[in-house]
């Protein structure tokens, strides 16, 4: 009985390190320090997290079941580096998800839901256009990142959909969002973003919610795809990779 304990006790600890390590590597990947095709060493990563090897590989595993990362036979793990096809797909499903937030959003929310999201709007296109201004704080954009996603949450949360905002989170097509854009810096939102977004999103006319919603996803999609699926043909990481595991 004593040796049942002792085991589960250690794999709850080992649980516990694969999500802290899961965490560590995924924000990494968000703030834009391992870029798409950037190697992971599972054995840096646990010298570098004070871990074993089983959390690291329970954290990359974890992250290769929601796209993040992939991994090859006696080759290793690497950050994914989407093609064009698999971009546009991520779009479509997040347009077709919020979109119908959206719309939702504008029958549903109260008045005070409403004005929050319109303050909401104004202080993130604040945000990002000190991202502008200071291009290379990652700690920046990481937190204009956080109240980006937190924001189209809370629209989510306001059309009264529970299952709609579990399928937002789901898909991680916010999260997808976030590594898109960390992945192509430079992409610069137009004054009034959002501002603009909440106005439709809180008016009167669902339907016009809904198109300011798609037309929103879709902006910049062309400069994603034209930077991100270019990556895919410069790295032929299968030839270079040479690192242990």
């Amino acid at each position: 009985m004593p040796h049942v304990t002792k085991t589960a006790e250690v794999a709850r600890k080992e649980a516990s390190l694969a999500d802290q390590a899961y965490y560590m590597v995924r924000e990494r990947i968000l703030r834009g320090r391992f870029c798409p095709g950037t190697v992971l060493c599972r054995r840096k990563l646990a010298g570098e997290f004070g871990m074993s090897l089983v959390p690291i590989a329970e954290a990359l595993q974890r992250l290769e079941s929601e796209g993040l990362v992939e991994s090859q036979p006696r080759v290793g793990t690497r950050v994914r580096t989407p093609g064009e096809d698999e971009i546009r797909g991520r779009y479509v499903v997040r347009e077709a998800l919020e979109a119908e937030s959206a719309k939702l959003c504008c029958l549903h929310a109260s008045f005070q839901e409403r004005m929050e999201l319109r303050r909401l709007g104004d202080q993130l296109d604040t945000l990002f256009a000190r991202v502008r201004e200071r291009e290379d704080d990652r700690d920046l954009f990481y937190a204009v990142q956080e109240n980006h996603t937190n924001l189209h949450l809370r629209i989510a949360e306001c059309s009264r959909c529970v299952q709609l905002k579990k399928a937002i989170e789901q898909n991680h097509v916010l999260i997808y969002n976030w590594f898109f854009d960390s992945s192509t810096r430079g992409r610069f939102l137009p004054p009034r973003f959002h501002q603009d977004l909440m106005e439709k999103v809180t008016g009167d006319d669902p339907d016009a919610a809904e198109e300011a919603m798609r037309l929103h996803v879709r902006f910049g999609l062309a400069s994603v795809v034209e930077q991100l699926a270019g990556t895919t043909a410069s790295s032929d990481w299968r030839r270079k990779r040479k690192e242990p595991q």
